[in-house]
């Protein structure tokens, strides 16, 4: 009886034995599987890691160039709008020199028409010896005996 105890003991350490070292392969297969899995996986994700950087990359040299064209575009704009402005300073420094102009002339205009400068047509023939128009500038023939007026719209091209 010992013998048989003994030897079924032993067998089922052989047994035991074999099937540890069929597990242990087991386990080691699916231990390298798993490390091959995992060094692909990081490989992958490296890949995708370094496309990304040469997109972004990529993205940093085309947005520079169009913040240097934004750049260069607003420059030009603003010199041509100071140099507009410029001109635009000069047009009104005119524009307010004609409206004195102007208006220096209606007032004139005003005193000679208010005044006693306009004679009837005979007392300007009487005065100047006829009705001769080059002679006579102030005779009723030339001024129709209506005011003369000047307007801004006289000198608007």
């Amino acid at each position: 009886m010992a013998s048989s105890s003994g030897v079924s003991s032993e067998s089922s350490k052989l047994q035991n034995s074999g099937s540890d070292v069929d597990l242990n392969l087991v386990m080691d297969q699916r231990k390298r599987k798993r490390m091959l899995s995992n060094r692909e996986s990081a490989r992958r994700s490296r890949m995708r890691k370094q496309e990304h950087m040469t997109d972004l990359t990529a993205q940093i040299g085309l947005l520079m160039k169009e913040n240097n064209q934004i750049i260069t575009s607003m420059n030009v704009t603003n010199q041509l709008y100071m140099k507009i402005e410029a001109e635009n300073s000069v047009l009104r420094a005119q524009m307010d020199e004609l409206t004195n102009r102007l208006q220096s002339l209606n007032d004139i205009l005003d005193c000679i028409n208010s005044s006693k400068w306009i004679y009837e047509e005979e007392e300007n023939h009487n005065i100047i010896g006829g009705s001769d128009g080059f002679l006579n500038p102030w005779s009723a023939g030339f001024l129709n005996n209506q005011p003369i007026m000047a307007s801004a719209d006289m000198f608007m091209c």
